[in-house]
């Protein structure tokens, strides 16, 4: 049980960030110095990331260990967060939003192949539900949560605070998931 929960910080930091961008769009056209309908194609561009990008990097990544590339596509989150909070202009917001969107769809297939992997198959429901119920609890209490964080301190805070959610991803990630984690099912 303990690996399937390993797997629930991040695949909540990532349904937070896909989704808390629409509670902070104003402060963010603004502080970027577009229009919010420009910048709701913050949201667009993240959607295509998952949809389009996320695919190809599950297969181009084929080879590489699992645990290894779950922590790779967290780190990935983690440093996309850390440029978002920092990002210069709604171009590099965008194409770094795009960049993390990627990292996104390709965690959760792999996530899905990870969470099977470490239960007995009358399990396998059980484990697909932690996962998922992360992107569940980060639409109830995340993007809330981080709407409040970007209007008290601004939306830059609501980045800052994903990235240290990837920390935490990335932490019980290393401590609790097996190495041969998700092997198996390759």
């Amino acid at each position: 049980m303990l690996p399937l929960i390993a797997l629930f910080p991040a695949a909540f930091a990532f349904g937070t960030t896909e989704f808390v961008i629409a509670g902070v769009l104003p402060e963010v056209a603004q502080g970027l110095g577009v229009s919010v309908p420009t910048a709701g194609y913050l949201v667009s561009g993240y959607a295509c990331g998952i949809a389009v990008g996320g695919p190809l990097l599950a297969l181009m990544t084929s080879k590489v260990s699992r645990k290894t590339l779950l922590i790779g596509l967290t780190i990935a989150f983690t440093l996309g967060q850390v440029a978002c909070a920092l990002a210069p202009d709604f171009t590099a917001m965008l194409l770094l939003r795009i960049a993390t969107a990627v990292a996104h769809g390709c965690y959760f297939g792999v996530a899905m192949v990870v969470a099977v992997s470490l239960v007995r198959e009358d399990q396998r429901g059980r484990a697909v539900a932690i996962i998922l119920s992360g992107l569940t609890v980060s639409n109830v209490i995340g993007v809330p949560a981080g709407t409040a964080i970007g209007s008290l301190w601004g939306w830059r805070a609501t980045f800052w605070v994903m990235g240290a959610l990837g920390i935490i991803a990335i932490l019980a990630m290393l401590a609790l998931l097996p190495p041969t984690a998700g092997a198996a099912n390759r």
